[in-house]
């Protein structure tokens, strides 16, 4: 921590400095590829879109160990032939949620049955239609929409400069698509949470963007008149003045969503490494 807060003082006064101007065709360049890697994710492999957004039937079967018996009641939903790829992933301390296309009545019953027969003690199902998944989404590309039309108004007013407006909005896009690519290449479910979680990425990333343009405005307002530094030296100042503070919010969100992350994959670990007939 001591040899962290040296080098935010260092960096603060210009004794230490990351030249992120002079090399930003570099940054542009890597920033490039990586939206290009999330591009492609969205072309080649698309989102997985959830039951709540699509439509369908959501199955919640209650069972003794909901990390080992997300496999049977996956072989139990697409042993019936109604389904061939079921979402099926283990939710709390004793609950399996299966998400399937539509279902009729009959065919409900018939995955019900399966679900028990595999070992689940109870089961419930609620049905999604398609319209009120097409409403939900709706709802959050309006949502979305929103938000970006207050950033920009935001920007313009505080700074009174429609250069920062535009920059903006280039950087909130540029992390939505890196989050969608995430989400695109991993499989992750989209669900009206993931719309929540990505605007408060994008609150975040917002953050950022006004601290930095902020300090910018602030050390380039009077470059005129002193002659120390150039415009592009004063500006490159400023990044470097709030890298730390950057770098301090971002750890703090990712703490939570790390542990999550940890906890998600230990699941899948230990179903993977677990022997079948073992429990």
């Amino acid at each position: 921590m001591p040899r962290l807060s040296t080098l935010a003082n260092r960096l603060y006064r210009g004794e230490a400095s990351i030249d992120f101007i002079g090399r930003r065709n570099t940054w542009y360049a890597v920033s490039a590829l990586i939206v290009v890697v999330a591009l492609a994710a969205l072309v080649f492999r698309g989102l997985n879109f959830g039951v709540e957004f699509e439509g369908g039937v959501e199955f919640r079967a209650q069972v003794a160990e909901p990390t080992e018996s997300v496999d049977d009641m996956r072989a139990a939903v697409t042993g019936t032939g109604l389904e061939d790829n079921p979402t099926v992933v283990s939710s709390g301390d004793d609950t399996v949620r299966i998400q399937t296309e539509t279902l009729g009545t009959a065919e409900i019953d018939e995955v019900r049955t399966a679900l028990e027969s595999a070992g689940a003690t109870a089961v419930s199902s609620d049905f999604v239609g398609p319209s009120w998944g097409q409403q939900v989404a709706n709802r959050a590309f309006i949502g979305l929409g929103v938000f970006l039309v207050l950033v920009v108004l935001f920007i313009g007013i505080y700074f009174r400069e429609w250069k920062m407006s535009i920059s903006a909005i280039v950087a909130l896009a540029h992390d939505v698509l890196i989050t969608v690519g995430v989400y695109a290449w991993s499989g992750f479910e989209v669900t009206p949470a993931t719309v929540t979680g990505l605007l408060t990425i994008l609150g975040y990333s917002l953050y950022d963007t006004v601290v930095v343009f902020d300090k910018v405005r602030e050390n380039t307002r009077s470059y005129q008149t002193n002659l120390s530094r150039t415009y592009a030296e004063q500006a490159n100042l400023a990044v470097n003045q709030t890298l730390v503070r950057s770098i301090n919010t971002t750890v703090t969100a990712l703490l939570p969503v790390l542990a999550l992350l940890i906890d998600w994959l230990g699941g899948i670990a230990q179903r993977l490494l677990t022997p079948r007939g073992i429990r």
